[in-house]
């Protein structure tokens, strides 16, 4: 701290100095000019006056210029002393000079100019109040001991009012330095937390990483045999079974089910954090969005005794619908979900450009310290024990993410005990687009030629339901877990493959994207490439979706990957 007062007692000097350096010489001036006083007394006076100035001024730059190392040298505190010291003894010196041939209003003259200037002294040295008493009292006592000589009543009356103004001067000196060094503590102090905070910021920031690669890790080892076991689910349908077989067939299948939308959700945040996520605004009529987000969800909402409603509303919007469309679900989801009587309403209220819509529960509502918490990851109301019925807690934490993807307002109003309104604010469109139309959905099944597929996986699960899945549907496979055994395995084909599908993630550490792209070197063709991923790390994703491959994410269901594997390879797998 006290580098820092001397730092700006070195800063504030340069403006007092300046100003003696100017006053000093018209004061000798104006009293020659009157005629009060001897040349060789007003130009001592101002020989010293100027003389510590530029000393000051010289020792003000080389503070300035000198390395931070060396500033913090005691000598400096010492130089500004004695220069100080040499500046008040030239001006309270130079005082006594002045008075002695003057008359007594010029005497009043002088006093109020050396007066003035050692009330201004504070401004420059009273960061440190000793320096500011080695300036003030060689200044001032001079001319007081003057006085006190003269041995008139009216010089001691003068005398007695300069002690009472030097007590005023000196107390107003002590609280301006405590203001200083007060102002100082604090800036220190908010220096420490602001450093503090950084550090907090950075754990968290860190812990969040942490997390990020820890559920990154965690789902890709979990995806794997859940996708293994799909497709043996897959391979399992196309064999005769009896009834209760094929019931636990079905769930299993569930089960699968299950587990996917966790993955899901889990998938969905991630690709969210990663920036792989575009929006595609265009026109879109928002009636048949609510009536088939509803229509999904009246037979949960039957079942537990509410009504679902949605009034219809003919506004078309301005925004990407399908990101739309699962804010919506979400919303109507956890209304659904989270009311136990009463009605879930879902409408739209037109605010100027905009189009609000508005879902509303009667269910339990949300205490207004928890508002905020509920679009965080896995946060949830009511549920410790963890009810995977009640919801996994990623649904507002996306709808959230969305949000702000799309640039909407989101606004959460409720009471607890009354229900609950989420409103998203989407901007009016004039005309739906007409001009494009939803892509045709291609038959996965029917009658036709079949192809040869490589799969590339280090898990020999994965490759096993793979081959058995793929075999069914007809099609001839190589798998194999690395690129240099799928090349010595599919040396021998008489005619490049129809497609390659890859696990993203390989052994030593090996990637999909370059073992496609080492394939299609191999075979000299431009062979279409599937990524099939379990991970869900930011960075991996990104890479994975600037690839230009098809990207897939585990657990994938039968029929997208079907449908997948029909639309890259053009080809028609073999009814079973």
């Amino acid at each position: 701290m006290n580098r820092e007062l001397l730092t700006a007692v070195y800063r504030g000097a340069v403006p007092g100095t300046v100003g003696s350096l100017l006053t000093a010489p018209a004061l000798a001036l104006i009293l020659l000019y009157l005629h009060s006083t001897d040349a060789w007394a007003a130009g001592l006076f101002v020989t010293a006056v100027v003389a510590s100035s530029v000393a000051r001024l010289a020792l003000v730059y080389r503070y300035r210029h000198a390395t931070p190392a060396t500033r913090a040298a005691p000598r400096w505190f010492y130089l500004m002393a004695a220069s100080v010291f040499a500046g008040g003894l030239s001006w309270g010196g130079g005082a006594i000079f002045l008075l002695q041939a003057a008359r007594l209003d010029v005497q009043f003259l002088v006093l109020l100019v050396v007066l003035s200037m050692a009330a201004g002294a504070m401004a420059a040295f009273g960061a440190r109040l000793e320096l500011y008493c080695l300036n003030f009292v060689p200044m001032l006592a001079p001319p007081m001991l003057w006085m006190l000589g003269q041995g008139n009543l009216l010089h001691y009356a003068l005398a007695l009012f300069m002690s009472l103004w030097i007590a005023a001067i000196m107390s107003l000196a002590r609280q301006y330095n405590a203001t200083i060094l007060e102002s100082l503590r604090l800036r220190f102090e908010n220096l420490d937390l602001v450093a503090d905070l950084r550090r907090q910021k950075d754990a968290a920031e860190d812990a969040n990483i942490a997390k990020s690669r820890f559920l990154a890790s965690a789902s890709h080892d979990l995806r794997q045999p859940v996708h293994a076991l799909g497709m043996f689910v897959g391979a399992l349908r196309a064999r005769p079974m009896d009834e209760d077989a094929r019931r636990l067939v079905e769930h299993i299948d569930h089960s699968i089910a299950a587990m996917d939308g966790l993955f899901t959700s889990l998938l969905d945040i991630s690709r969210l954090d990663a920036g792989v996520i575009h929006t595609h605004r265009q026109p879109c009529p928002i009636a048949p969005m609510l009536a088939r987000i509803c229509g999904d969800h009246a037979e949960e909402a039957a079942a537990k005794g509410i009504r679902l409603s949605h009034v219809s509303c003919s506004r078309c919007v301005d925004t990407d619908p399908t990101l739309l469309e699962r804010i919506l679900r979400n919303l109507v989801c956890n209304a659904v979900r989270y009311t136990d009587k009463g009605r879930v309403l879902v409408c739209c209220r037109r605010r100027g450009d905009w189009l609000s819509v508005e879902v509303r529960d009667t269910g339990r509502g949300i205490p207004a310290h928890e508002q905020e918490k509920v679009f965080q990851e896995f946060y949830q109301l009511g549920n410790p024990e963890r009810d995977r019925s009640k919801g996994l807690g990623l649904g507002l934490a996306i709808v959230k993410r969305l949000t702000g993807l799309l640039e909407i307002p989101l606004m959460l109003r409720s009471s607890p005990g009354k229900g609950t309104m989420f409103a998203v604010s989407v901007r009016i469109a004039a005309t739906p687009d007409s001009g494009e139309s939803e892509p045709e959905a291609t038959s996965a099944y029917g009658v036709g030629a079949h192809g040869t597929i490589l799969v590339v996986d280090d898990e020999l699960a994965i490759r096993a339901a793979m081959q058995s899945l793929l075999t069914s549907w007809g099609y001839q496979v190589i798998s194999a877990g690395s690129t240099a055994e799928m090349i010595d395995r599919a040396v021998t084909l008489p005619s490049p493959p129809d497609l390659i599908i890859s696990d993203y993630r390989l052994r030593d550490a090996e990637d999909g994207i370059s073992a496609i792209r080492r394939l299609q070197s191999e075979f000299n063709e431009d062979i279409p490439g599937m990524l099939i991923t379990g991970d869900t790390a930011p960075d991996r994703l990104k890479e994975a979706q600037e690839s230009g491959f098809l990207l897939l994410h585990k657990p994938v269901s039968n029929s997208k990957l079907r449908a997948a594997i029909v639309n890259l390879t053009r080809t028609w797998p073999i009814e079973t």
